[in-house]
């Protein structure tokens, strides 16, 4: 009878009337076992609401988000895992919309205590960012605190939090504050328990280390390393603007949700592919407008310039962005006169799709801008430079930018000003890293200039995690502290500079695998697809070029580097034993001859005797830099962690420095008017290469002359004058320069170590032209050290763009991983797959170098490339140039009188010529076996290779440049200069 008793009461158990959707496994109960039992109920419980949480349909719902008391954001996990929420007071928000909710807090009805003026919102804490909503079923946030740096210490020992509770005088009233950079917001709570329960969360998420965004990483930065794991860091160079603008054109056409541009100059009728009579739908507001329609979001963001100092007449951009479709917003900033800032400007250039891949670097997507290898100087009739785009600020600077397609100077008479410029694009989490500093620009100029629009919404930042590694499984996060903390290279700068040093003294750490292998491949690439919608995917449906622009050969990824101190506390030997020590051993390496005759097979955009102009996609370490402060994003720290890893990256290079940017001012030592120590720096390694009898070379390529306008002895030219001073008395003119202090030491040799330089070209403006020539403006900002470590960004060597304080500037320092054999000095050198290629095609585009000529530069510092190639081209060039057309600046020109004399001469010889003297004879006087015999310019020129020329170091020498008392410049802060 038990046992039929039993199976009786068994099966009358087992098949209970249980709803087939929510069942949950029966477990039966078992004497001794109550421990197991929970256990298993516990683990079936999570299993079910697993699968019922991952039903969109249901979760998306408003009734199971108020049941649950959760919100939209809660299962969004681009915003990162779910943290805090809570309803909670606020009194610093416009009035709410008030539908069936009461928004007082309970007291109110016998005390009226908040007088109106507190609001009831959902509060929802994100590991990096604090978010206040209408109601848990709100998608748009009212409010959104974005964690940033805060200062290290409090002053009496320990950290500043971010949040606070408070005391109130009412009894009945529970609050606390919450700081980010200048705002504080006072937010209120039912009782002391859920203040303390807040105040405890909100700190822990933005200041537990090393993963909290208030924590300074390495350089001072907002934005910690990335790709020391697997994490889809990928980068992509593109040389001068063809490249970068094709590529650009295509990711907004392939964007699926939102875009952000933001740019020192913008404009809405840019052609970005060419010629543009057969790109109509290639302009910029085509593009925008097509996805507009398509319903992706369109975040602009530009700068308000200065109208008497600036013509680029950022209103008209505005306008004609905001006529285009509602779903573009556009935002000016900064309000010079509610601000009180009128010197400083915003300078970063970003396109940022869908949070999946974004561009940075020197490029506006404005006039003048586009350009390929060769620097045409001219363009008749017009079929790459429509209208205005036919720039030449050194001649004329356009009064109207709307009608675009009338041409500001004649193209029979004035050569452009050919444009060379560095662009790069980011995958992975360094996008996201640069779409936070998007975010967080956009919704300080949103609650500066339209805090009560709602057509301006305030954005979220995407991609919670400061250290990716921790997304994986928790076998896989051991982190050895102690290691990277005992091997941290501490490199003091002992000067009274020495505060540059302190954010680098700040352990990098590394995760190590517990088991010793990493994830597997499979695991690998679907990590991949889960970052957001393939480009290449997408292109290749739409029949289009794959995004990654060139195939290059896959090479094994070497997560060792051969520039130890440049992660600055790694221990890379550890490094090479725990992460990688099958791949150092399988001698799976490409060398350089191979790694170079797989560029000249694979498919190219460009013909084998051009330079190329687009990198590989490689995965690299990449981090985030910036200069910010609280004018231009609302921070309460000045970061200048561009200036820091400047200093950082020269003083520890082995090899070379090579370096192209628009200004070149730094300061050394114990100078007091230029505080950016860029210069000390390279100072101070220059002397230890010395001391070390060590090859070292420094490489620097800037503009000829500032690209504005006036010619040099021009009246309203002062400005022109100005930069040339401050320059010059960076390189070489005065106490304070750096070939003056180095002459002392090493006499002679001094250009062993360091050189200037420039690039020109040339070219026939039409068939009946004579042959003019302009300077190749470089625009770039880029950094490459020994070949395996790159810094790109919008930043300008200057105390302008490096201080922090003044122009918002955004980079990224590249730390290849994908290293192969190569040579430095005349011995063998692991080279780096991103930085040697970026340097190979700025090199053989500057010497004219043919694609099987690229063996010549392998090793840039040994003689036979240094002195027997790039000296030597540079200084050919230069004397032809000057034989053929005395263009200034030159090193013959000396003073304001000769450069009178000079102006004089040729404009009387030939009639016509340009400001800065570039067009040539119609024919050469040329004396051969007694005779003279006339030739055309052109056979002279074709002599010159490639655009390098030899920087003119004693160009007005003679002269003081700076403004004079009866110049309004006189009368202006130097600091706009410098």
């Amino acid at each position: 009878m038990m046992e039929v008793s039993e199976t009786v009461l068994t099966g009358a158990f087992l098949f209970r009337d249980v709803p087939s959707r929510a069942a949950l496994p029966i477990i039966r109960p078992e004497l001794g076992r109550q421990h197991s039992i929970s256990d298993r109920a516990r683990v079936a419980m999570q299993e079910y609401l697993n699968q019922f949480l991952g039903n969109l349909d249901i979760v998306n719902s408003r009734e199971v988000c108020k049941f649950l008391e959760v919100s939209r954001l809660s299962f969004s996990t681009e915003y990162g895992s779910k943290q805090k929420e809570d309803y909670v007071m606020v009194n610093h928000l416009s009035t709410i919309p008030d539908d069936d909710d009461h928004r007082t807090c309970s007291p109110c009805q016998w005390f009226n205590c908040c007088n109106d003026k507190w609001q009831k919102v959902w509060a929802v804490l994100k590991p990096g960012f604090l978010a206040l909503l209408k109601d848990p079923f709100d998608p748009e946030p009212l409010d959104i605190i974005i964690f940033d740096l805060l200062p290290a210490s409090d002053g009496i020992g320990g950290r500043v939090p971010l949040a606070v509770d408070t005391k109130e005088r009412n009894p009945l009233r529970h609050s606390f504050e919450v700081f980010c950079g200048n705002r504080s917001i006072r937010l209120r709570c039912k009782n002391t328990a859920k203040v303390k329960e807040w105040v405890s969360a909100i700190n822990d998420a933005a200041l537990r280390l090393p993963e909290g965004w208030c924590h300074p990483h390495r350089f001072g930065s907002y934005a910690p390393p990335r790709g020391l794991t697997e994490d889809g860091s990928e980068v992509q160079w593109f040389v001068d603007g063809q490249a970068a603008f094709d590529s650009i054109a295509l990711a907004i056409d392939g964007a699926n949700s939102e875009i952000y541009i933001c740019g020192w100059w913008v404009c809405p009728e840019l052609y970005l592919r060419r010629p543009f009579h057969a790109h109509a739908s290639s302009k910029l507001d085509a593009l925008l407008e097509a996805k507009a329609k398509r319903g992706v979001q369109i975040y602009i963001l530009l700068y308000k310039e200065v109208a008497l100092a600036l013509k680029i007449n950022s209103m008209y951009s505005k306008r004609k962005l905001l006529g285009i479709h509602e779903n573009i917003r556009v935002l000016r900033y900064p309000d010079h006169f509610s601000s009180g800032v009128y010197l400083w400007s915003h300078h970063e250039k970003l396109v940022i799709i869908d949070n999946h891949i974004c561009f940075i670097g020197g490029l506006d997507l404005c006039y003048g801008r586009y350009d390929s290898s060769d620097h045409k100087v001219g363009d008749l009739p017009a079929n790459i430079w429509p209208g205005k785009d036919y720039y030449n600020p050194r001649e004329s600077e356009p009064n109207n930018w709307e009608d675009t397609m009338t041409d500001e100077i004649d193209r029979e008479q004035y050569p452009r000003m050919p444009w060379h410029d560095v662009h790069c694009a980011l995958w992975g989490p360094p996008c996201r890293d640069v779409a936070r500093h998007f975010v967080q620009r956009w919704n300080y100029a949103k609650r500066s200039k339209a805090p009560n629009e709602q057509t301006v919404p305030l954005l979220m930042p995407q991609q919670h995690m400061v250290i990716p590694h921790y997304m994986r499984s928790s076998n896989e996060m051991v982190v050895d502290r102690r290691s990277a903390i005992d091997t941290y290279v501490d490199i003091k700068r002992q000067d009274s500079d020495s505060s540059l040093s302190s954010f680098q003294d700040i352990p990098l750490l590394i995760p190590q695998e517990a088991d010793g292998s990493g994830a597997s491949n499979e695991d690998s690439k679907s990590r991949k697809l889960e970052m957001g919608h393939d480009f290449d995917e997408q292109s290749s449906r739409d029949g289009k070029v794959p995004f990654s622009f060139r195939k290059f050969i896959d090479e094994p990824s070497v997560a060792a580097t051969p520039m130890e101190g440049f992660v600055n506390d790694l221990d890379y030997l550890a490094l090479k034993q725990d992460l990688s020590r099958d791949v150092l051993l399988s001698g799976n390496r490409t060398t350089e001859k191979e790694w170079s005759e797989t560029q000249e097979q694979d498919d190219r955009l460009v013909s084998a005797d051009e330079p190329i102009q687009v990198g590989p996609r490689v995965s690299c370490r990449c981090q985030v830099i910036r200069s910010i402060s609280q004018w231009s994003a609302g921070t309460s720290q000045v970061e200048e962690s561009i200036h820091r890893t400047y200093c950082s990256l020269i003083e520890k290079a082995e090899h070379f420095v090579y370096i192209e940017n628009q200004f070149f001012i730094s300061g050394l030592k114990g100078d007091e008017t230029i505080q950016n120590r860029v210069l000390e720096s390279m100072y101070r390694r220059i002397l230890r290469a010395h001391h070390e009898k060590k090859l070292f070379r420094v490489i620097i390529v800037i503009p000829l002359l500032p690209g504005f306008q006036g010619g040099i002895d021009d009246a309203g030219a002062a400005s022109v004058r100005a930069i040339m001073h401050w320059q010059y008395r960076t390189i070489c003119r005065g106490q304070n320069s750096i070939l003056h202090n180095l002459h002392d030491l090493l006499g002679a040799r001094v250009h062993d170590y360091i050189s200037f330089y420039g690039l020109r070209s040339y070219g026939r403006l039409s068939d009946s032209s004579p042959v003019a020539s302009s300077q190749v403006y470089v625009h770039s900002k880029v950094m490459i050290i020994d070949d395996c470590a790159v810094l790109i960004g919008s930043a300008n060597i200057n105390d302008r763009s490096l201080l922090g304080s003044r122009d918002s500037e955004i980079g990224v320092l590249i730390e290849d991983k994908e290293l192969f054999d190569s040579y430095m000095g005349g011995k063998p050198w692991k080279a780096g797959k991103f930085a040697s290629s970026l340097r190979h095609s700025l090199w053989s585009e500057h010497l004219g170098l043919q694609a099987e000529e690229l063996s010549q530069i392998i090793d840039p510092v040994i003689d036979s490339t240094y002195k027997d190639i790039w000296m030597a081209t540079a200084k050919t060039n230069t004397m032809i140039y000057q034989d053929v057309i005395s263009c200034i600046p030159n090193d013959l020109v000396q003073s304001r009188a000769a450069l009178r004399e000079s102006m004089t001469y040729w404009k009387q010889k030939l009639g016509h010529t340009t400001i800065d003297l570039g067009i040539a004879p119609m024919t050469l006087e040329s004396y051969q076996d007694g005779n003279i015999t006339e030739i055309d310019p052109m056979e002279r020129l074709k002599s010159v290779k490639g655009h390098l020329v030899s920087f003119p170091l004693k160009f007005m020498c003679e002269e003081d440049l700076r403004p004079g008392y009866n110049e309004s410049e006189y009368y202006a802060s130097p600091q706009i200069f410098h």
